[in-house]
């Protein structure tokens, strides 16, 4: 095995996860099933503070139904989630945001025509003595928020509809994140960008990860991954093909276990050799 180097141009590193740490979040033994379908099968990964997992595999590979299960969208059939090592319950996505797991949909879910502040408090507003909605305490916060995140954004009275996909991102992000996210699941942050906005939203996921929150980034750009992961977690027709750390690997390697569906150390150097 090589070591992958990184790309040119790329941003320093960032303070990574502390060796042997406790997992932010740990799935144990994941099943999940639509029908007499196993989307998912007995899949195990972990994150932990401060460390992006990268979560690849190609279309039906599970992935996204693995975090549909973190997230509470999809509860798992069977399995166990823990957290810090503790085992917890997630039967709805408000279980998950109770216990400080976000995601960041590929959509973004954000609400077109309103501005930043309502967008990152939408559905816990903050109200007035009067019950009225306090703008201006949204906008304070909002904006402290966002000077941490990305101090260039100043967008913050106009439709978010009115925004690039960067800033819409920086958007999403920053509501994840003001509510104390412990763990954050961002599926497909880059897909759609272009260069500048792809580098502006790498590097608010460095600023996450700088600030000790595990990162499950689902992407089938292996350059995102290979920028921002740690560990690359690979999936195949719904079962975990491996887990592997970034620095070990090269890109083909990660592609033959993506394509070929086989762990790192069951790959020949022929077959790798092979997806060229």
């Amino acid at each position: 095995m090589t070591a992958q180097q990184p790309p040119d141009g790329a941003a320093p590193a960032v303070p990574g996860p502390v060796a042997g740490a406790t997992p932010a979040v740990e799935m144990r033994g994941i099943n999940v099933s639509f029908g007499g379908v196993r989307a998912v099968s007995d899949v195990s990964v972990d994150v932990r503070p401060g460390e992006v997992i990268g979560l690849v595999g190609g279309n039906g590979a599970g992935k996204s139904t693995l975090m549909r299960a973190l997230s509470g969208a999809h509860p798992a059939d069977t399995g166990e989630i823990l957290m810090n090592g503790q085992p917890v319950k997630i039967s709805n996505p408000r279980d998950a945001k109770n216990l400080g797991i976000e995601t960041i949909y590929q959509t973004l879910a954000l609400a077109d025509n309103i501005a930043a502040p309502g967008n990152l408090f939408l559905g816990r507003e903050l109200l007035t003595r009067m019950r009225t909605l306090d703008d201006s305490a949204m906008e304070d916060a909002t904006r402290k928020i966002m000077g941490r995140l990305n101090p260039n954004f100043t967008r913050f009275a106009i439709p978010v509809m009115f925004l690039s996909g960067g800033q819409r991102q920086a958007v999403a992000i920053a509501r994840a994140v003001h509510f104390n996210a412990k763990v954050v699941v961002m599926d497909e942050p880059t897909a759609a960008l272009g260069p500048a906005e792809t580098a502006q939203v790498r590097n608010l996921i460095r600023q996450l990860k700088g600030e000790g929150i595990g990162i499950f980034l689902v992407s089938h750009d292996i350059h995102d991954v290979f920028d921002l992961a740690d560990r690359i977690s690979v999936m195949y027709h719904g079962r975990l093909v491996g887990t592997v750390n970034k620095t070990e690997v090269t890109t083909d390697e990660v592609l033959g276990m993506i394509i070929l569906g086989k762990p790192l150390e069951k790959l020949s150097a022929a077959e790798v050799e092979a997806l060229h």
